[in-house]
């Protein structure tokens, strides 16, 4: 396959780029169209040579060759379709731009009829999928990320040509999570857990604790915000810099003072993480749990199922997303969430480019 001409509007941090390159599909002229100011130093930091257009509103004024380009590529804004949003659908000036989209393709339709297209989006009430398909031509496949990366993540996708759903490489949460996080920048605060705790109790809604054979739940460019129903789940895991070797017992308190021997009727036994501050680990013995890993700056005697939990990290998010990892490097971590947040998981439009080379 020759080198091929891209124009990429909703460009973000050019993930289409990313993907064109792991399917093996040279790329002559990349053109994009983006606004945020953040997420093109992204972009150009990894991809020097982009030429830049600017708002998609004036499209007009490009100064480009319409008639050389191979491939259009565009996530347009999804805030009036999600179903986490107030379905304003066409009505949103963000979702409306799809129609500037169309007016572009159709543009270059009529210069190259040849021209290959892929639009992608979140999923949404039918009237309005119907919508996007009667204006393209062409029927949506809905593809899960969770397929190819640890996330759940369903979006749809209009394409020319044929597309198929990716295998499933039955990757999970445990194949790429951080371990040893920096318990300063990402660990809940008391206050956050307060704030989880009234929310909880107000909107019934319960925190997901991710094990490493599940998949994650999907990751929003919210995820920058410290309080919000839409980061709603917390990872088990043990600060890098705090960390000394505790038991985990099974212990039956009265008044917190310990009653293990005692000649008394017992309840329920409770698991319990005891800590040893002598820089010694207990004896070793053929049960696992008799010395775990864990930090020190906690009280001597905490209910196991009080632990630690954390946020997602930006590293964590550009793996889930399957962006190289450091791809995202210089911005701020509430701009990285943002920006991966808003992007593409990279090996399932790679899988759906692959087909432009059968």
């Amino acid at each position: 396959m020759k080198k091929i001409n891209v124009l990429s509007v909703f460009d973000g941090i050019s993930g289409g780029f990313i993907a064109l390159e792991r399917a093996g599909i040279e790329v002559n002229n990349y053109f994009a169209s983006e606004i945020d100011k953040y997420a093109i130093p992204v972009s150009t930091k990894n991809y020097p040579d982009i030429v830049r257009l600017g708002d998609i509103k004036n499209w007009k004024e490009w100064d480009i060759d319409w008639s050389s380009i191979n491939l259009v590529l565009a996530g347009s804004p999804c805030q009036g379709f999600s179903f986490s949003g107030k379905q304003l659908a066409f009505d949103d000036p963000r979702s409306k731009l799809f129609f500037v989209f169309l007016d572009i393709l159709n543009h270059i339709k009529n210069i190259n009829p040849n021209v290959k297209f892929l639009l992608e989006n979140v999923r949404m009430k039918k009237e309005y999928s119907d919508v996007i398909t009667n204006c393209l031509g062409v029927e949506f496949i809905e593809i899960n990320s969770n397929l190819v990366s640890a996330q759940n993540r369903k979006r749809l996708y209009w394409a020319n040509w044929k597309i198929s759903p990716p295998e499933d490489k039955k990757i999970t949460w445990g194949d790429i999570r951080e371990r040893g996080v920096d318990s300063e920048c990402y660990y809940y605060t008391e206050k956050a857990l307060q704030w989880l705790a009234r929310h909880s109790r107000r909107k019934h809604k319960i925190l997901s604790v991710h094990s490493n054979e599940e998949k994650m739940q999907m990751i929003e460019a919210s995820h920058y915000k410290k309080y919000s129903f839409q980061r709603f789940f917390g990872i088990v895991d043990l600060p890098k810099n705090e960390q000394v070797v505790a038991a985990m017992r099974g212990r039956y308190l009265i008044n917190n003072k310990r009653q293990d021997g005692k000649m008394l009727t017992k309840g329920k036994t409770q698991q319990y993480i005891e800590f040893r501050y002598d820089g010694k680990t207990n004896a070793l013995t053929t049960v696992s749990k008799d010395n775990v890993v864990v930090p020190f700056t906690l009280p001597n005697r905490i209910p196991a199922n009080e632990f630690f939990f954390r946020y997602i990290t930006p590293l964590e998010c550009e793996r889930l997303q399957t962006v190289p990892e450091g791809y995202t490097e210089g911005a701020s971590n509430s701009q990285k969430y943002k920006m991966l947040g808003n992007g593409w998981t990279i090996d399932v439009i790679s899988h759906i480019f692959k087909g432009l080379l059968e």
